[in-house]
């Protein structure tokens, strides 16, 4: 009882202190708006979701006077490792999660515009990061589920990094929906 205590506080303090280290507004994210919108310095607010505290790991925003842009999410998602995750560490050095940060951009109908990974801080799975596929989520609207294998390609080697970012895509989407 005492040693899952433990591991439960060591991944907690691990957990906030990842938390902290997102970029919320990489550089990549401005490029990508800017080649989106021509606008080199867009305006933007951070947009309440539906819960507030649901969101710990990543931002809404809203965006102004930058047509066809009008929403972005920018966030971390946490992944297993290849051999197992839990909620238990292995030691304070070696949890058994990573991560990778992402962005989101969005259209006036919540309509994807581009989705772009910009720190894969994980083993294996990497192959998410690339451009071309990225780009199956290009119009997804929430209006139907993703299926990897069906509407997503898998990739071998990066089973849980491809059903981990499908996962989250839907769901901010279908956060994003309701909120607007």
């Amino acid at each position: 009882m005492v040693g899952l205590l433990i591991n439960t506080l060591v991944f907690a303090v691990m957990f906030n202190a990842s938390q902290s280290d997102i970029e919320f507004e990489p550089k990549q994210l401005k490029n990508e708006i800017q080649r989106l919108t021509g606008i080199i310095n867009p305006a933007a607010e951070i947009l309440n979701t539906p819960n507030p505290g649901y969101q710990p790991n990543g931002r809404f925003y809203k965006y102004t006077n930058t047509p066809p842009l009008q929403y972005a999410y920018v966030g971390r998602v946490f992944t297993c490792r290849a051999e197992g995750c839990s909620v238990a560490v292995i030691s304070a050095s070696e949890p058994r999660t990573e991560f990778f940060d992402y962005f989101i951009l969005y259209d006036s109908d919540a309509r994807i515009l581009s989705v772009r990974v910009y720190n894969y801080e994980a083993t294996h799975g990497q192959e998410i990061t690339a451009k071309g596929w990225l780009k199956q989520f290009v119009g997804f609207s929430g209006e139907k589920e993703l299926n990897v294998g069906k509407d997503i390609d898998a990739i071998a080697g990066a089973t849980i990094s491809v059903h981990s970012i499908t996962e989250d895509i839907a769901e901010k989407t279908r956060i994003l929906i309701r909120k607007r």
